[in-house]
């Protein structure tokens, strides 16, 4: 599986160990940046071209960090075909529940609220956590219409 990777600097160091420990674990990644720290960059220069790699190869998954993760999402929202989750250390059934009733696409990650120690493990459930269709299906139908 290929996994796109995104941030802007708050989000460096944590993008940096999970781009390692994925690589580790044999999934295919594709870096969108950013690559060095810079305080004044911008998270829609980074994520924009993450949300259309997921959302024209639906094979694929987006992770993207920022310091909430919200902004990041909004962003990654606003592509069709797109459906980023946020996390930042909440419960882990609301990843769980992203993908089964969501099919989240995209797991926006809030840098700022978590570590390498919490985030491995919530990661690989995304990931391996699968859609359940039916119903929720024709929800996610009803996003991209417009």
């Amino acid at each position: 599986m290929k996994i796109h990777l995104a941030t802007d600097h708050a989000g460096l160091n944590l993008k940096n160990s999970i781009k390692n420990h994925l690589l580790h674990k044999e999934y295919y990644v594709e870096d969108h940046g950013a690559y060095e720290y810079n305080a004044e960059d911008d998270y829609p220069d980074f994520i924009f071209p993450c949300a259309k790699a997921v959302a024209n190869d639906k094979e694929s998954k987006g992770i993207i960090l920022g310091g909430s993760g919200q902004g990041e999402a909004m962003a990654a929202n606003r592509i069709k075909g797109c459906r980023a989750a946020v996390f930042y250390n909440g419960p882990k059934e609301i990843v769980t529940l992203s993908r089964e009733h969501n099919n989240a696409n995209i797991l926006s990650l809030g840098a700022r609220f978590m570590d390498e120690n919490d985030i491995f493990g919530v990661i690989e459930l995304w990931l391996k956590e699968s859609f359940k269709g039916g119903r929720h299906q024709r929800r996610i139908d009803k996003l991209d219409i417009l």
